[in-house]
């Protein structure tokens, strides 16, 4: 069983920085952030693959940056340029690779491409 558990949000200004963290029990995993704006529908903000390449979405591009840790088997997602609608709840999923000619393949960063969610940890972008 896989349990990602999330730290890090909290409430800052505009122009603000954060960074959140996920913890795994292991690190053999496809990882990616969502978020989820008040009543509005999760959606992808960046992934990274097992070779720690990374994909981030046109919102987060430029301003926010994903990474991991393998030895402590921790996701990262640096915010930089905070804006008010940067405000949601974030949450950390992960998915077990796939492999394919023996390499580790990621699905596309989608909702319904993870398997495994945390409980999500809060950013609030105050004007």
């Amino acid at each position: 069983q896989v349990q990602p558990v999330e730290s890090g949000g909290g409430s800052v200004q505009t122009g603000g920085s954060l960074e959140l963290s996920c913890v795994t029990p292991h690190s053999s995993l496809c990882m990616a952030w969502f978020r989820q704006p008040p009543e509005k529908e999760r959606e992808a903000v960046a992934a990274i693959d097992m070779y720690r390449r990374t994909s981030t979405t046109d919102s987060a591009r430029g301003r926010f940056t994903v990474s991991r840790d393998y030895a402590k088997n921790t996701l990262y997602l640096k915010m930089n340029g905070l804006q008010p609608e940067d405000s949601a709840m974030y949450y950390c999923a992960a998915v077990r690779p796939t492999v394919v000619g023996g390499d580790w393949r990621c699905p596309p960063l989608a909702v319904t491409s993870y398997t495994y969610w945390g409980r999500g940890t809060q950013v609030t972008v105050s004007a």
